[in-house]
C-alpha cells in the first residue's frame, strides 16, 4: 500500500459527530434522572435492577456476535477479567450510584468527569508514564478547582453533600482503573468482548450486596415514567450509548473524540436548573470551569512515550 493510501471511511462516518453529540447530550440529560431514579428506589434498587437487566442484554450481545461459541480466553485473562469487573464495573457503578445520590446532578458530571487525572496518576504510579510538568500543572490546577467547586459545602458543613462529592472523585478514580487496565485486555481480545465478560462477572457479587435493601423498596409506589426512566436508564445509557461511544471513537478517533466529554457538565447543570431547581453560586461556577480547565490542560498536553501497560500492570 502506498504512502498516501488510507482506509476508506465507513459511509456513516460523517454522521459519527452528530452521534457523538447526541450521546454527550444524553449522558449530561440523565445525571437529573439518575437523581431522581436514586431517591425512588435507593442506590441499591437501582443496582439491583441494572445488574438484573444488564446480563441479559450482554448475553443477547454475545450470542448475536459469537453465537453459542463464546470465545474463551486463558486463566490469567479470566482472573484479570473478574477483577476488573468487580473493580472497574461493580464497585465503580455502586460509588457512582451513592455519589449521585448523595450530591446534585451538577457535581456530579463535573466530579466525574475528573477521570482523566486519575487516569494519568495511575499511568505514574505505575511507572507506565512520566508526567511532563505541563500535566502536573494542570492536575494542581484541577485540584485547586475541585476544592474551590466544593467549597460552599465543606463551608457550611453540608458533610452529607461533601461526602456525596468524595465518593464521585473514588468513583472517577476507579474508572479510570478500568480504563487502564482493560487496555491490555481490549487489544488481546477487543472492546466487546472484554466489556460483556466484565459486567458479567460483576453480576452476582453486586446483586447478592445490593438485595438485602432492594427487597424493602416500596416498588408499587415507583411511578410509571420513573420505571421507563429506568429501562431508558439501564438499556439506553448504560448500554446502547457505550456501544455507540466506541463506535464514534472508532471513527473520529479517540483525540478528536475525547473534549466532547467537557459539553457533558454544562448540559447537566443546565438540566438540573430546568428540572430539580438546583443552585449555583459564582465560586461552584467558578470551580468548575477550573476544574474542566485543569483536566484538559492535563489531558492534552504533550506525553511522553508510554511503556506497554502490561508490561508493568498487575493484572494476572
Amino acid at each position: 500500500m502506498s504512502a498516501d493510501a488510507r482506509p476508506s471511511p465507513s459511509p456513516y462516518a460523517r454522521y459519527s459527530l452528530a452521534v457523538g453529540l447526541a450521546i454527550v447530550i444524553a449522558w449530561g440529560l440523565n445525571f437529573p434522572l439518575q437523581k431522581a431514579l436514586l431517591t425512588a428506589m435507593q442506590p441499591e434498587g437501582f443496582l439491583f435492577l441494572r445488574f438484573a437487566l444488564m446480563p441479559l442484554l450482554v448475553i443477547g450481545l454475545l450470542l448475536h456476535r459469537y453465537g453459542l461459541r463464546w470465545p474463551r480466553v486463558s486463566s490469567s485473562d479470566a482472573w484479570a477479567l473478574v477483577r476488573l469487573g468487580l473493580l472497574g464495573q461493580g464497585l465503580h457503578l455502586a460509588l457512582s450510584s451513592y455519589g449521585i445520590h448523595f450530591s446534585t446532578p451538577f457535581s456530579s458530571s463535573v466530579l466525574l468527569a475528573c477521570g482523566p487525572v486519575f487516569t494519568l496518576l495511575i499511568l505514574r504510579a505505575f511507572g507506565i508514564e512520566k508526567l511532563r510538568p505541563a500535566q502536573l500543572a494542570g492536575i494542581a490546577v484541577a485540584a485547586g478547582g475541585a476544592l474551590l467547586f466544593m467549597s460552599d459545602k465543606l463551608l457550611a458543613a453540608n458533610w452529607r453533600a461533601s461526602g456525596g462529592d468524595a465518593i464521585l472523585l473514588l468513583a472517577a478514580a476507579m474508572f479510570s482503573y478500568y480504563t487502564v487496565a482493560a487496555k491490555p485486555l481490549i487489544a488481546r481480545h477487543g472492546a466487546v468482548l472484554v466489556m460483556c465478560y466484565a459486567s458479567l462477572a460483576a453480576t452476582l457479587p453486586v446483586l447478592a450486596y445490593a438485595w438485602p435493601v432492594a427487597r424493602t423498596v416500596n416498588w408499587v409506589a415507583v411511578s410509571p415514567l420513573l420505571w421507563l426512566g429506568t429501562v431508558w436508564g439501564i438499556v439506553g445509557i448504560g448500554f446502547l450509548t457505550w456501544l455507540a461511544w466506541g463506535w464514534v471513537n472508532a471513527e473520529r478517533g479517540v483525540a478528536r473524540t475525547a473534549p466532547l466529554i467537557y459539553l457533558m457538565p454544562p448540559i447537566a447543570g443546565i438540566a438540573a436548573w430546568f428540572s430539580t431547581g438546583e443552585q449555583f453560586t459564582a465560586p461552584k461556577l467558578m470551580g468548575a470551569a477550573i476544574t474542566l480547565a485543569g483536566v484538559a490542560w492535563a489531558q492534552f498536553a504533550p506525553q511522553p512515550k508510554a511503556r506497554p501497560i502490561e508490561s508493568v500492570l498487575p493484572l494476572d
